[in-house]
């Protein structure tokens, strides 16, 4: 069984400030879970669907005005909008996804995890569907509401499912000695453990993210890979190589380990 994280960078045009929707990509990506015929768990991020609007109403600091609960609703709209695409290109490969949405099934308590329903997840897999969830607004018990990052959500399902590898697809190749888009020096790294990881200096992307960007997920990650599992990072824009990954082939990304 495979965890797999859809990048916003992958599906969207996370650069823009108007949300867009890669639907090509996407289409491409579930194109080859159908035909790997994977046992797979899906989690996306909300790229410009999310960040944007986050950003502006500084949603991740909690709800504590009109304003911002006006914003955690805008926001919430435009994420379950993404999702219904991602659903749709799913639905298009003849792939049996059902949309678990975490603004129902989550609360945090200063952006940790209080609660969540992961017999949910459970319940749809044993029944022969692919569990499919995303970055969203969720309640917060401290804050009033803050963000779930899909990266969080791939933290706790790791846990639940202890799957054979989990899969991050981004815009690059894999991990590099320092930022690629701005460092020209940037080396590719191959694999990569867990003490090494904290030694990679990340600095963030223009665009925005309330996340942290890249730096939020290698922290994500880092917890992740103490759990016990292995992290393969995949340049989502390269569906075969996801491909390669599911029938047990090597190709190129970044393996983390311990």
């Amino acid at each position: 069984m495979f965890l797999i994280k859809l990048g916003g960078s992958v599906i969207t045009e996370k650069t823009k400030e108007q949300p867009i929707f890669k639907k090509q990509i996407t289409d491409h990506v579930a194109g080859v879970i159908q035909k790997a015929e994977a046992d797979v768990v899906v989690v996306h991020g909300a790229g410009s669907f999310g960040h944007v609007l986050a950003k502006k109403y500084n949603l991740n600091m909690g709800c504590t005005s009109d304003l911002q609960r006006q914003g955690f609703a805008e926001t919430h709209v435009l994420v379950q909008q993404l999702n219904s695409f991602v659903l749709q290109s799913f639905h298009e490969n003849n792939l049996p996804v059902v949309s678990i949405p975490p603004h129902a099934t989550v609360i945090l308590n200063d952006h940790a995890v209080e609660q969540i329903d992961t017999d949910i997840f459970v319940r749809y897999k044993k029944n022969g569907f692919i569990p499919l969830t995303f970055g969203d607004v969720v309640l917060d018990t401290a804050l009033g509401c803050s963000i779930c990052s899909g990266d969080l959500l791939m933290q706790v399902l790791a846990q639940t499912f202890k799957p054979e590898a989990i899969i991050f697809l981004m815009d690059e190749d894999g991990l590099y000695t320092s930022n690629p888009k701005k460092d020209k020096t940037a080396a590719f790294i191959e694999t990569i453990g867990i003490d090494e990881l904290h030694t990679l200096t990340t600095k963030l992307d223009d665009h925005a993210d309330v996340t942290k960007g890249m730096e939020g997920k290698l922290q994500t990650i880092a917890q992740i890979v103490y759990q016990g599992s292995t992290v393969i990072l995949l340049n989502g824009n390269k569906p075969d190589r996801l491909y390669d990954v599911l029938q047990g082939r090597k190709t190129k990304g970044t393996i983390i380990h311990r």
